[in-house]
């Protein structure tokens, strides 16, 4: 607050600037202040003047400018409250995990765009080079681990994929979904699988498609493993694949069956036209009657089909129809039956596959492991009848009487059960073990099949690393749904790690990289 007003000022810098001598004193005497006053005065409206007159801000552009920055100031502020942490340790890690989740490298630019701006995002080549550095570490890694997990890795469905015509050899283990083989060959002759299998010396199942090569390269393995005298290794031929089959075949028969029946309506139409124009009908009758038996013939034939894959197809289940444990003797014997009915030649592949030695070995090794859990026939099966009936039970909203019946059959078999032995429910559990765990089909590698289709969509090629990546990534990450919830596929193997979360496992010592 000023104490001297401002016309004092300008009287003061007047008589000091432009004033005579003793001007000064005169004026100090009747401002009331000190000469040294009015010589300041002097000295602060000359700078005035001069700084209004030399083009610098005047108060009001000072003012205006001190609230824009106010406001400037503020939006900043705000801004810094939505932003994250971003720097380059955590922009490599997002990048890394983006594309082991099965992203490409143009989608990862662009989320790293959208993160941090066009102009502070990095460069292609520099994320590329940050991903394939990661590949080889992956790959590094599962060396390791994978020399660990020989020994828990019992049962192995085998398959092959291919990436833009160069083959990929995949490996699942079905109870924990672990992936254990994932490897880039440059054929899928018998002697690459053999090679790639060549490892997993404590493999005692596999279940793996009719493929030649496949099977050439699991009949090697057999050879070798009894000319060693190690662990025998058991193939088993893949249900999904001859019941793919089958249905392929029966969808055929019933679009012939749909263009027969097609045919015998257009012919009696044109009966019925030429009738209508008083014409001789003789002639289109007779058409219509063969179109007519044709179309019978197909559709009966297709009937005789579908039944006979009916017979076929129980025959590959692991329970029969009543209930009762399957077996290799009956599934023989309907497969015989089975056979007879399903003729032609479009039917040869499936024959081929039902015919087949190894397409009941999961059968053989059903009962051999329930042999060993249980070794009493009569407890064996009771235990076995009591498993169907707990899967067999009706869901909560049905209804009726059949459904009140299903509710109580199982508690009337755990009565039997007791009855036979006291300590019934451990030896239940190892027979439930054995059941769940059985494996009839390569679902498990088809599944993982479907998952590296949306990568193979994405990349123009997948490289080894990338691929070592990709398998890193699947093996820790935790299911979100399903009897498997919030467990990772190296948890379930029963793998014993200090951590289970892939950037931590990425980035794991390795005797390779001590090395270097």
């Amino acid at each position: 607050m000023l104490k001297i007003p401002l016309a004092t000022w300008i009287a003061n810098a007047a008589a000091c600037l432009n004033g005579s001598y003793g001007q000064v004193t005169q004026q100090a005497s009747l401002a009331d202040c000190s000469r040294q006053t009015v010589y300041d005065h002097a000295g602060k409206v000359r700078a005035a003047v001069e700084a209004q007159h030399q083009g610098s801000p005047n108060r009001a552009e000072v003012v205006e400018r001190d609230e824009h920055l106010r406001r400037e100031n503020a939006q900043l502020w705000d801004w810094l409250a939505q932003t994250i942490e971003f720097p380059k340790a955590k922009q490599e890690q997002f990048a890394i995990t983006a594309a082991a989740m099965g992203l490409s490298l143009n989608q990862v630019l662009v989320l790293l765009a959208l993160l941090l701006g066009q102009q502070a995002s990095p460069g292609r080549s520099t994320v590329h080079r940050r991903i394939k550095a990661a590949g080889l570490a992956a790959g590094r890694v599962l060396k390791s681990l994978d020399a660990r997990c020989r020994a828990l890795v019992l049962v192995g469905c085998l398959d092959e994929i291919f990436f833009h015509g160069r083959p990929v050899l995949v490996g699942v283990e079905p109870a924990s979904m672990a992936w254990f083989l994932g490897q880039r060959a440059s054929d899928r002759t018998g002697a690459t699988w053999a090679k790639a299998l060549l490892d997993w010396t404590t493999l005692e199942f596999v279940a793996a498609d009719a493929g030649t090569g496949l099977q050439a390269g699991i009949a090697a393995v057999q050879r070798g493993r009894r000319e060693q005298g190690q662990t025998p290794l058991e193939n088993g031929l893949d249900v999904f694949h001859t019941t793919q089959e089958a249905r392929r075949v029966l969808r055929q028969s019933w679009h012939h069956v749909e263009r027969c029946w097609e045919q015998a309506e257009a012919a009696t139409r044109r009966v019925e036209q030429v009738r209508r124009q008083g014409q001789d009908s003789r002639g289109v009758a007779g058409a219509a009657r063969w179109a007519w038996a044709k179309a019978e013939a197909a559709f009966g034939q297709y009937e005789r089909s579908e039944a006979g894959w009916k017979i076929a197809h129980a025959a590959l289940a692991v329970f029969r129809p009543d209930g009762r444990l399957n077996d290799g003797a009956w599934a023989r014997e309907r497969i015989a039956l089975a056979l007879a009915v399903l003729s032609g030649r479009e039917w040869s592949k499936v024959r081929g596959l039902l015919q087949a030695e190894e397409t009941l070995t999961f059968l053989d090794r059903l009962h051999r492991q329930l042999r060993e859990a249980v070794p009493g026939d009569q407890l064996r099966e009771e235990l076995v009848r009591l498993w169907w009936l707990r899967r067999r039970r009706p869901r909560a909203h049905t209804t009726g009487r059949g459904s009140a019946a299903g509710e109580v059959a199982h508690l009337v078999q755990q009565a039997v059960c007791q009855k036979e032995d006291a300590n019934w429910r451990e030896s239940y559990g190892a027979v439930s073990r054995v059941l769940r765990r059985t494996v009839r089909a390569s679902s498990a590698v088809e599944c993982m099949n479907s998952v590296l289709r949306m990568h193979q969509s994405r990349h123009r090629t997948v490289s080894q690393g990338l691929l070592d990546l990709k398998r890193l990534y699947w093996n820790c990450r935790e299911f979100r749904e399903g009897k498997r919830r919030r467990h990772s596929p190296y948890e379930l193997l029963g793998l014993r790690l200090p951590s289970y979360r892939f950037w931590d496992l990425l980035g794991m010592p390795t005797p390779s990289a001590e090395t270097t």
